[in-house]
Protein backbone atom coordinates (compact mmCIF):
# COMPACT_ATOMS: atom_id res chain seq x y z
CA UNK A 1 0.00 0.00 0.00
CA UNK A 2 1.46 3.18 -1.04
CA UNK A 3 1.35 6.30 1.51
CA UNK A 4 -1.48 7.76 -1.00
CA UNK A 5 -3.77 4.77 -0.84
CA UNK A 6 -2.95 4.49 2.85
CA UNK A 7 -3.66 8.48 3.39
CA UNK A 8 -7.34 7.50 1.51
CA UNK A 9 -8.12 4.85 3.35
CA UNK A 10 -7.67 7.25 6.48
CA UNK A 11 -10.01 9.60 5.12
CA UNK A 12 -12.44 7.80 4.30
CA UNK A 13 -12.32 5.35 7.36
CA UNK A 14 -15.70 6.91 8.59
CA UNK A 15 -17.78 5.59 5.65
CA UNK A 16 -17.37 2.57 7.84
CA UNK A 17 -19.47 3.94 10.41
CA UNK A 18 -22.86 3.94 8.10
CA UNK A 19 -22.24 0.61 7.21
CA UNK A 20 -24.28 -2.27 9.51
CA UNK A 21 -22.03 -2.91 11.98
CA UNK A 22 -19.74 -6.08 11.33
CA UNK A 23 -19.49 -9.50 13.52
CA UNK A 24 -21.10 -10.94 16.67
CA UNK A 25 -21.24 -7.47 18.99
CA UNK A 26 -21.58 -3.99 18.74
CA UNK A 27 -18.35 -2.05 17.85
CA UNK A 28 -16.00 -0.98 21.24
CA UNK A 29 -15.82 2.44 19.48
CA UNK A 30 -16.64 4.11 16.13
CA UNK A 31 -14.23 6.53 16.49
CA UNK A 32 -12.53 7.95 13.48
CA UNK A 33 -8.45 8.73 13.33
CA UNK A 34 -7.11 11.54 14.83
CA UNK A 35 -4.13 13.62 13.39
CA UNK A 36 -2.14 12.32 15.10
CA UNK A 37 -3.45 8.91 14.43
CA UNK A 38 -3.12 9.52 10.83
CA UNK A 39 0.83 10.40 11.66
CA UNK A 40 1.73 7.02 13.09
CA UNK A 41 0.09 5.26 10.41
CA UNK A 42 2.28 6.59 8.52
CA UNK A 43 5.02 6.11 10.06
CA UNK A 44 3.56 2.61 10.41
CA UNK A 45 4.33 2.02 7.18
CA UNK A 46 7.05 3.40 6.45
CA UNK A 47 8.45 0.76 9.32
CA UNK A 48 7.08 -2.32 7.85
CA UNK A 49 8.77 -0.86 4.19
CA UNK A 50 12.54 -0.70 6.29
CA UNK A 51 11.60 -4.63 6.60
CA UNK A 52 10.94 -5.47 3.41
CA UNK A 53 7.46 -6.37 3.84
CA UNK A 54 6.62 -5.14 0.26
CA UNK A 55 7.13 -6.77 -3.24
CA UNK A 56 8.57 -4.13 -6.29
CA UNK A 57 5.47 -3.44 -8.98
CA UNK A 58 7.79 -5.95 -11.51
CA UNK A 59 7.23 -8.69 -8.46
CA UNK A 60 3.78 -7.83 -8.96
CA UNK A 61 3.24 -8.34 -12.08
CA UNK A 62 5.24 -11.26 -12.47
CA UNK A 63 2.88 -12.85 -10.12
CA UNK A 64 -0.03 -11.97 -12.31
CA UNK A 65 1.64 -13.40 -15.36
CA UNK A 66 2.33 -16.30 -14.04
CA UNK A 67 -1.46 -16.72 -12.46
CA UNK A 68 -2.03 -15.85 -16.05
CA UNK A 69 -0.40 -18.97 -17.73
CA UNK A 70 -1.47 -21.21 -15.11
CA UNK A 71 -4.85 -20.29 -15.99
CA UNK A 72 -4.56 -21.38 -19.42
CA UNK A 73 -2.62 -24.47 -18.35
CA UNK A 74 -5.44 -25.71 -15.86
CA UNK A 75 -8.15 -25.00 -18.84
CA UNK A 76 -6.55 -26.59 -21.79
CA UNK A 77 -6.22 -29.31 -19.45
CA UNK A 78 -9.65 -29.76 -18.26
CA UNK A 79 -10.57 -29.49 -22.14
CA UNK A 80 -7.91 -32.51 -23.25
CA UNK A 81 -9.42 -34.81 -20.21
CA UNK A 82 -13.15 -33.89 -21.19
CA UNK A 83 -12.42 -35.26 -24.64
CA UNK A 84 -10.62 -38.19 -23.65
CA UNK A 85 -13.67 -38.79 -21.43
CA UNK A 86 -16.05 -38.82 -24.43
CA UNK A 87 -17.08 -35.16 -24.09
CA UNK A 88 -17.86 -33.37 -27.85
CA UNK A 89 -15.60 -30.90 -28.26
CA UNK A 90 -18.25 -28.32 -27.32
CA UNK A 91 -18.87 -29.50 -24.18
CA UNK A 92 -15.15 -30.15 -23.05
CA UNK A 93 -14.58 -26.15 -24.74
CA UNK A 94 -16.63 -25.33 -22.32
CA UNK A 95 -16.13 -27.44 -19.38
CA UNK A 96 -13.79 -24.60 -18.05
CA UNK A 97 -12.18 -24.50 -14.41
CA UNK A 98 -11.56 -21.61 -12.39
CA UNK A 99 -8.61 -20.71 -10.43
CA UNK A 100 -8.81 -18.95 -6.57
CA UNK A 101 -6.11 -17.54 -4.76
CA UNK A 102 -6.36 -17.96 -1.17
CA UNK A 103 -3.95 -17.24 2.54
CA UNK A 104 -1.64 -13.70 2.18
CA UNK A 105 -1.68 -13.47 -1.19
CA UNK A 106 -5.36 -13.17 -1.56
CA UNK A 107 -5.63 -11.34 1.59
CA UNK A 108 -3.06 -8.77 0.18
CA UNK A 109 -0.78 -8.86 2.71
CA UNK A 110 1.82 -10.80 1.00
CA UNK A 111 5.91 -10.77 1.36
CA UNK A 112 8.37 -10.65 -1.56
CA UNK A 113 9.29 -14.42 -2.46
CA UNK A 114 6.01 -15.55 -0.67
CA UNK A 115 4.15 -18.58 -2.29
CA UNK A 116 0.31 -18.29 -3.54
CA UNK A 117 -1.54 -20.97 -2.33
CA UNK A 118 -4.20 -21.73 -5.47
CA UNK A 119 -7.38 -23.92 -5.65
CA UNK A 120 -8.25 -25.64 -9.23
CA UNK A 121 -12.38 -25.46 -9.37
CA UNK A 122 -13.34 -28.07 -11.88
CA UNK A 123 -16.32 -30.07 -12.99
CA UNK A 124 -17.35 -33.27 -11.60
CA UNK A 125 -15.78 -35.51 -14.61
CA UNK A 126 -12.21 -34.41 -13.45
CA UNK A 127 -10.38 -37.20 -11.27
CA UNK A 128 -8.52 -36.08 -8.86
CA UNK A 129 -5.40 -39.00 -8.46
CA UNK A 130 -5.72 -40.24 -12.42
CA UNK A 131 -6.18 -36.47 -13.66
CA UNK A 132 -4.72 -34.27 -11.75
CA UNK A 133 -1.95 -36.11 -10.16
CA UNK A 134 -1.70 -37.93 -13.22
CA UNK A 135 -2.01 -36.16 -16.29
CA UNK A 136 -1.56 -32.78 -15.02
CA UNK A 137 1.36 -33.58 -13.51
CA UNK A 138 2.83 -34.85 -16.38
CA UNK A 139 2.21 -31.65 -17.85
CA UNK A 140 4.03 -29.76 -15.42
CA UNK A 141 6.89 -32.23 -15.31
CA UNK A 142 7.22 -31.12 -19.01
CA UNK A 143 7.32 -27.51 -18.34
CA UNK A 144 10.56 -25.94 -18.48
CA UNK A 145 9.12 -22.56 -16.63
CA UNK A 146 7.76 -25.01 -14.20
CA UNK A 147 10.98 -26.67 -11.47
CA UNK A 148 10.73 -28.17 -8.01
CA UNK A 149 7.68 -30.63 -9.01
CA UNK A 150 6.24 -32.26 -5.79
CA UNK A 151 3.22 -34.02 -5.45
CA UNK A 152 1.68 -34.92 -1.90
CA UNK A 153 -1.49 -36.83 -2.71
CA UNK A 154 -2.19 -38.44 0.67
CA UNK A 155 -2.06 -35.08 2.27
CA UNK A 156 -4.93 -34.01 4.57
CA UNK A 157 -5.13 -31.60 2.06
CA UNK A 158 -4.05 -33.25 -1.15
CA UNK A 159 -1.05 -30.98 -3.07
CA UNK A 160 1.37 -30.56 -5.63
CA UNK A 161 3.67 -27.78 -5.19
CA UNK A 162 6.31 -26.38 -7.32
CA UNK A 163 7.87 -23.20 -8.80
CA UNK A 164 6.64 -20.99 -11.69
CA UNK A 165 8.89 -18.80 -13.26
CA UNK A 166 10.51 -17.77 -9.68
CA UNK A 167 6.79 -18.08 -7.61
CA UNK A 168 6.45 -20.57 -5.58
CA UNK A 169 2.99 -22.15 -5.87
CA UNK A 170 0.69 -24.42 -3.18
CA UNK A 171 -2.03 -26.16 -5.84
CA UNK A 172 -4.94 -27.81 -4.53
CA UNK A 173 -7.94 -29.00 -6.40
CA UNK A 174 -11.61 -29.25 -5.89
CA UNK A 175 -14.42 -30.78 -8.11
CA UNK A 176 -17.95 -29.65 -7.45
CA UNK A 177 -21.00 -31.27 -8.91
CA UNK A 178 -21.43 -29.39 -12.22
CA UNK A 179 -20.91 -30.54 -15.81
CA UNK A 180 -19.02 -27.25 -16.47
CA UNK A 181 -17.81 -24.41 -14.80
CA UNK A 182 -19.48 -20.84 -15.69
CA UNK A 183 -17.41 -17.99 -15.62
CA UNK A 184 -19.44 -16.24 -12.61
CA UNK A 185 -18.81 -19.43 -10.53
CA UNK A 186 -20.02 -18.49 -6.71
CA UNK A 187 -17.54 -20.04 -4.99
CA UNK A 188 -19.25 -18.64 -1.25
CA UNK A 189 -22.77 -19.75 -2.07
CA UNK A 190 -24.53 -22.39 -0.12
CA UNK A 191 -24.84 -24.79 -3.06
CA UNK A 192 -21.73 -25.28 -4.24
CA UNK A 193 -20.75 -27.77 -0.49
CA UNK A 194 -23.37 -30.26 -1.85
CA UNK A 195 -22.02 -33.69 -2.75
CA UNK A 196 -18.83 -33.05 -2.21
CA UNK A 197 -16.23 -35.24 -1.02
CA UNK A 198 -14.04 -34.51 2.31
CA UNK A 199 -11.14 -33.90 0.24
CA UNK A 200 -12.72 -31.37 -2.16
CA UNK A 201 -14.10 -29.67 0.84
CA UNK A 202 -10.88 -29.24 2.51
CA UNK A 203 -9.23 -27.79 -0.97
CA UNK A 204 -12.15 -25.18 -1.10
CA UNK A 205 -12.47 -24.10 2.54
CA UNK A 206 -8.64 -22.07 1.57
CA UNK A 207 -10.78 -19.43 -0.35
CA UNK A 208 -14.13 -19.77 0.85
CA UNK A 209 -12.70 -18.48 4.34
CA UNK A 210 -10.44 -16.08 2.56
CA UNK A 211 -13.25 -14.44 1.05
CA UNK A 212 -15.53 -13.96 3.56
CA UNK A 213 -12.94 -12.75 5.52
CA UNK A 214 -12.64 -9.93 3.73
CA UNK A 215 -16.29 -9.32 3.28
CA UNK A 216 -16.36 -8.79 6.89
CA UNK A 217 -13.97 -6.59 8.10
CA UNK A 218 -15.07 -2.91 7.28
CA UNK A 219 -12.07 -1.28 5.90
CA UNK A 220 -10.04 -3.67 3.80
CA UNK A 221 -6.49 -1.45 3.70
CA UNK A 222 -6.66 -0.79 7.61
CA UNK A 223 -7.02 -4.48 8.11
CA UNK A 224 -4.04 -4.63 5.51
CA UNK A 225 -1.58 -2.94 7.05
CA UNK A 226 -2.85 -3.92 10.44
CA UNK A 227 -2.37 -7.41 10.06
CA UNK A 228 1.02 -6.99 8.54
CA UNK A 229 2.33 -5.49 11.51
CA UNK A 230 0.75 -7.81 13.93
CA UNK A 231 2.39 -11.23 11.37
CA UNK A 232 6.13 -9.30 11.44
CA UNK A 233 5.60 -9.07 15.39
CA UNK A 234 4.57 -12.53 15.98
CA UNK A 235 7.23 -13.91 13.67
CA UNK A 236 10.29 -11.65 15.29
CA UNK A 237 8.44 -13.15 19.15
CA UNK A 238 9.22 -16.49 17.43
CA UNK A 239 5.41 -17.23 17.70
CA UNK A 240 4.60 -17.70 14.07
CA UNK A 241 4.11 -21.57 13.34
CA UNK A 242 1.22 -23.88 12.86
CA UNK A 243 3.96 -26.93 12.65
CA UNK A 244 5.45 -25.23 15.78
CA UNK A 245 1.95 -25.11 17.88
CA UNK A 246 1.40 -21.18 17.54
CA UNK A 247 -0.88 -19.75 15.45
CA UNK A 248 -0.56 -19.50 11.67
CA UNK A 249 -1.10 -16.92 9.36
CA UNK A 250 -4.74 -17.18 8.86
CA UNK A 251 -5.44 -17.14 12.56
CA UNK A 252 -3.38 -13.69 13.31
CA UNK A 253 -5.44 -12.38 10.21
CA UNK A 254 -8.69 -13.77 11.76
CA UNK A 255 -7.89 -12.09 14.58
CA UNK A 256 -6.76 -8.75 13.80
CA UNK A 257 -10.07 -8.92 11.24
CA UNK A 258 -12.26 -8.79 15.04
CA UNK A 259 -10.25 -5.63 15.87
CA UNK A 260 -10.92 -4.24 12.63
CA UNK A 261 -14.83 -4.90 13.59
CA UNK A 262 -14.64 -3.61 16.95
CA UNK A 263 -12.83 -0.43 16.13
CA UNK A 264 -14.15 -0.12 12.19
CA UNK A 265 -12.70 3.32 11.90
CA UNK A 266 -9.81 3.11 13.35
CA UNK A 267 -6.49 3.71 11.99
CA UNK A 268 -3.73 0.58 11.33
CA UNK A 269 -1.79 2.45 14.43
CA UNK A 270 -4.38 2.40 16.66
CA UNK A 271 -5.84 -1.31 15.56
CA UNK A 272 -1.96 -2.74 16.55
CA UNK A 273 -2.55 -0.98 19.67
CA UNK A 274 -5.94 -2.36 20.37
CA UNK A 275 -4.62 -5.61 19.49
CA UNK A 276 -2.49 -6.18 22.41
CA UNK A 277 -4.65 -4.79 24.77
CA UNK A 278 -8.19 -6.41 23.69
CA UNK A 279 -6.46 -9.98 23.49
CA UNK A 280 -4.92 -9.37 26.72
CA UNK A 281 -8.14 -9.16 28.39
CA UNK A 282 -10.22 -11.85 26.16
CA UNK A 283 -11.75 -14.39 28.61
CA UNK A 284 -9.84 -17.18 27.03
CA UNK A 285 -11.03 -20.20 26.09
CA UNK A 286 -13.87 -18.29 24.72
CA UNK A 287 -13.72 -18.34 20.92
CA UNK A 288 -12.90 -15.25 18.75
CA UNK A 289 -16.44 -15.06 16.34
CA UNK A 290 -16.59 -12.67 13.36
CA UNK A 291 -19.90 -14.42 12.66
CA UNK A 292 -22.88 -16.16 14.00
CA UNK A 293 -22.21 -19.84 13.46
CA UNK A 294 -24.70 -21.26 11.00
CA UNK A 295 -25.16 -25.30 9.73
CA UNK A 296 -26.99 -25.12 6.33
CA UNK A 297 -27.53 -28.84 6.89
CA UNK A 298 -25.54 -30.14 4.05
CA UNK A 299 -24.32 -32.59 5.87
CA UNK A 300 -21.00 -31.65 6.83
CA UNK A 301 -19.24 -31.06 10.10
CA UNK A 302 -19.79 -27.95 11.64
CA UNK A 303 -17.70 -26.46 14.34
CA UNK A 304 -19.18 -25.35 18.10
CA UNK A 305 -17.67 -24.34 20.91
CA UNK A 306 -16.76 -26.68 23.86
CA UNK A 307 -19.19 -27.22 26.92
CA UNK A 308 -15.89 -27.27 28.95
CA UNK A 309 -12.32 -26.67 28.33
CA UNK A 310 -10.37 -28.91 30.96
CA UNK A 311 -7.08 -29.13 29.83
CA UNK A 312 -5.15 -26.74 32.79
CA UNK A 313 -1.86 -27.14 30.85
CA UNK A 314 -2.43 -24.72 28.22
CA UNK A 315 -5.04 -22.57 26.27
CA UNK A 316 -7.22 -23.85 23.85
CA UNK A 317 -7.14 -21.04 21.77
CA UNK A 318 -10.50 -21.55 19.15
CA UNK A 319 -11.07 -19.70 15.87
CA UNK A 320 -14.10 -21.42 14.84
CA UNK A 321 -14.52 -18.21 12.73
CA UNK A 322 -16.19 -17.95 9.84
CA UNK A 323 -19.02 -20.12 10.27
CA UNK A 324 -21.08 -19.38 7.90
CA UNK A 325 -18.52 -21.80 5.30
CA UNK A 326 -20.46 -24.29 6.25
CA UNK A 327 -17.76 -27.15 7.12
CA UNK A 328 -16.38 -24.56 9.42
CA UNK A 329 -13.19 -24.07 8.57
CA UNK A 330 -11.87 -24.17 12.10
CA UNK A 331 -8.41 -24.09 13.97
CA UNK A 332 -8.50 -25.58 17.39
CA UNK A 333 -4.83 -24.73 18.66
CA UNK A 334 -3.36 -26.24 22.37
CA UNK A 335 -0.48 -24.47 23.00
CA UNK A 336 1.20 -23.55 26.22
CA UNK A 337 1.31 -20.12 27.63
CA UNK A 338 4.41 -18.25 25.97
CA UNK A 339 2.62 -16.85 23.00
CA UNK A 340 -0.13 -15.21 25.38
CA UNK A 341 2.71 -14.42 27.86
CA UNK A 342 4.16 -12.55 24.42
CA UNK A 343 0.33 -10.90 24.41
CA UNK A 344 0.32 -9.76 27.70
CA UNK A 345 4.18 -8.42 28.01
CA UNK A 346 3.19 -6.32 25.08
CA UNK A 347 1.55 -4.13 27.15
CA UNK A 348 2.78 -4.89 30.31
CA UNK A 349 6.15 -5.72 31.12
CA UNK A 350 6.39 -6.47 34.35
CA UNK A 351 4.71 -10.03 33.09
CA UNK A 352 8.31 -10.69 32.00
Amino acid sequence: MSSTSLSSSLSESSDAASRSSLGVSEPISLAGPTEEDKRLSLTLEGALRGFGLFETNDESENRKEVLGKLTLIVKEWVREVSIRKGHSEHDAENAGAQLRTFGSYRLGVHNPGSDIDALCVCPRHIDRDEDFFGRLYEIFASNSEISELNAVPDAYVPVMNFVFSGVSIDFVMTRVALSHIPDDFDLLGDNVLKNLDEKSVRGINGPRVTDRLLELVPNIPNFRMALRAVKLWAKRRGIYSNKMGFLGGISWALLTARLCQLYPNAAPSTLVSRFFKVYELWKWPNPVLLCPIVDAGLGHKVWRPPAKVRSRLSHLFWDGLLEAMFYAYYFIFAFCMQPLRFVHTEVDPSRI
